[in-house]
């Protein structure tokens, strides 16, 4: 049996300020969201749409895109469709996928939304690091997500 490899003050102080700072972060971001009536999960979705082209994305990218089950997003996105904020069909080249585009609707809420919620994100993520912070701390989660996931394509955009 492997001996276990215990934290040490500074690493066990690192991970708690980590998990302390995102639930802090998702708490605030969704505050900030409820205003405009989207969720931080609808939010994520949105996003991902609007960041694709008008005829859509196909759910697999998007799922790939946001990182979550298949199951989480197929629910997240029927509650979304009968919103009004998304719509889902089937891919025209193959008729097998589905393809999910943001409703005028949709889009209305995240313009509304996105002004708000960079400022938020830049008041209490980015504006709180130098240049060469952000840098480490992006390589740093890049290294953390293909630990964790490695087939997950660089979060280069949807297209």
């Amino acid at each position: 049996m492997d001996e276990v490899r215990w934290l040490s003050r500074d690493e066990l102080a690192l991970w708690q300020n980590f998990i302390l700072a995102q639930q802090d972060l998702d708490r605030v971001i969704s505050a900030d969201l409820a205003g405009s009536e989207l969720s931080h999960a609808d939010y994520a979705v949105l996003v991902g749409l609007s960041e694709g082209n008008a005829a859509g994305i196909r759910v697999g990218r998007l799922r790939e895109w946001i990182g979550w089950e298949s199951s989480r997003l197929a629910h997240q996105l029927r509650r979304m469709e009968s919103r009004g904020l998304v719509l889902r069909s089937r891919a025209e080249e193959d008729g097998r996928g589905t393809v999910v585009t943001i409703t005028d609707e949709g889009r209305a809420r995240i313009e509304a939304a996105a002004p708000g919620h960079v400022g938020t994100v830049r008041a209490s993520f980015l504006d709180l690091m130098d240049a060469d912070e952000q840098a480490v701390l992006t390589r740093v989660f890049e290294r953390v997500a293909q630990a964790i996931t490695p087939d997950r394509p660089p979060l280069s955009g949807l297209s």
